[in-house]
């Protein structure tokens, strides 16, 4: 077994900062909260928690601004619109300064009693990145389940990471929140983002739980995108894929060639009106595809060189100032 790791701070506990991405989820801020803070008392750390509000239509920046009052550590950040999660992610994560970092949904589907698992993990045996994996995706619509592993499997075999039984809900160490600052890109894909650092990591299992209330965020064009942005903004093999049917058509189109020609010189060539069709209409959907797949990339480098914040701040209770928006806007 390896030696326990000194995590101490100057002869202090360390201090564990816990980020929490919210998307109109009013009903369950107080059940996350209640059923968070229990936890985090055991782990015998120092901690903060930074709730993240990403643009909700309901009354969940109200909820969270009536819980900041009442509940040790609590800092609270408001997006001006919704960006989407994982700019709610980033904003949370630029602003932490725990020695580790847990980032867990709000909804109660990752169990908060795993963070004094993740901890002890983290702070004896030395692991900076903790992750809990899905052994169980519980309830999820049939389309969502067979598009997620299409998903997963795609992304595997175009980066090499496999990210299938992986979520969100991870512990890192401060090392790693440092090394993911200098990761610039606009396109962010947190989870696939972490697997790209590398670190020393170990991973625990865990049930997602059913929704405290409501239903899932994340549409099926939504879903979509997320897939087009985490492929393309990991890996080029997709554009490979273009010189694979590039040269594909072009052995059809010798070994066609060929065979015409020696009916030809036979002298018992025949009309090809439905050949002609239907290679037309193969080549025709495959440059169509090849247009797509490079419009894809282009969308992601048109996305990247104009440089806009990932996100906007409209408003901050508990931090020290709104510094946060000039510092994404550098990309610190």
């Amino acid at each position: 077994m390896r030696p326990s790791v000194d995590r101490s701070t100057q002869g202090r506990p360390p201090l564990l900062s816990v980020v929490v991405p919210f998307y109109n989820e009013s009903a369950s801020v107080s059940g996350l909260f209640d059923a968070l803070y229990p936890v985090l008392e055991k782990t015998e750390c120092r901690f903060e928690v930074l709730a993240v509000d990403d643009g909700s239509s309901d009354e969940t920046w109200q909820q969270l601004k009536a819980a900041a009052p009442l509940r040790r550590g609590l800092k609270l950040i408001r997006l001006s619109r919704n960006f989407g999660k994982e700019a709610a992610v980033s904003a949370g994560l630029e602003k932490t300064s725990g020695d580790a970092v847990i980032v867990l949904d709000g909804d109660l589907q990752h169990p908060p009693a795993l963070i004094t698992q993740m901890v002890s993990l983290w702070s004896q045996r030395g692991f900076e990145i903790v992750e809990a994996v899905k052994e169980a995706r519980g309830a999820e619509p049939v389309f969502y389940k067979f598009g997620a592993g299409l998903f997963y499997k795609l992304f595997r075999m175009l980066t090499g990471y496999d990210l299938g039984p992986s979520s969100d809900f991870k512990l890192m160490d401060r090392k790693v929140i440092e090394a993911w600052r200098r990761m610039e890109e606009s396109n962010l894909f947190f989870r696939g983002m972490i697997a790209w650092l590398g670190f020393r990591r170990t991973q625990i299992p865990f049930a997602v739980q059913s929704r405290a209330s409501g239903v899932g965020k994340f549409t099926l064009p939504r879903l979509v995108g997320v897939a087009a942005t985490a492929i393309t903004a990991f890996s080029t093999s997709a554009l490979h894929i273009i010189t694979i049917l590039g040269l594909a058509f072009f052995v059809l189109a010798t070994v066609v060639g060929a065979r015409t020609l020696y009916l030809y010189f036979l002298g018992t060539a025949v009309s090809g009106f439905a050949t002609v069709i239907l290679l037309q209409l193969l080549i025709g959907g495959a440059l169509m595809v090849s247009l797509g797949i490079v419009g894809e990339y282009l969308a992601r480098i048109y996305t990247e060189v104009k440089r806009r914040p990932r996100y906007i701040l409209a408003e901050v209770i508990g931090l020290d100032d709104m510094q946060g928006a000039a510092d994404n806007d550098d990309r610190s």
